[in-house]
């Protein structure tokens, strides 16, 4: 069994690397803040990240899936389109998916 001298160099080392890490984006945070390109970023990956995660989810798609996860789709838009609220239309067509795939199944 190690020693303790050691045990405890390698505890103090394995807290002082994870704090650092932790500590890393919020020191960096603070240039990117006047940023030109990180403004411009924020204006558009809302709708980027949303394409990707819906291209995501599609590609996989099989036959037995398609009812589902196109009344899902339908629903999401709609009730975002509606009530203009991320979580409502989320959570709505999570559940409409779920709902409708343990109905095939």
């Amino acid at each position: 069994m190690p020693e303790a001298p050691y045990l405890i160099a390698v505890v103090l080392l394995a807290a002082g690397i994870t704090w650092g890490l932790r500590a890393l984006p919020f020191a960096a945070l603070a240039p990117l803040r006047s940023s030109a390109a990180v403004h411009y970023l924020s204006d558009r990956m809302p709708v980027g990240v949303m394409v990707i995660l819906v291209i995501y989810t599609l590609h996989d798609l099989t036959r037995a899936g398609i009812p589902a996860m196109g009344f899902a789709l339908v629903a999401t838009v709609g009730l975002h389109l509606w009530r203009r609220n991320a979580l409502l239309s989320i959570f709505g067509g999570t559940a409409i998916h779920v709902l409708l795939s343990m109905a095939v199944f």
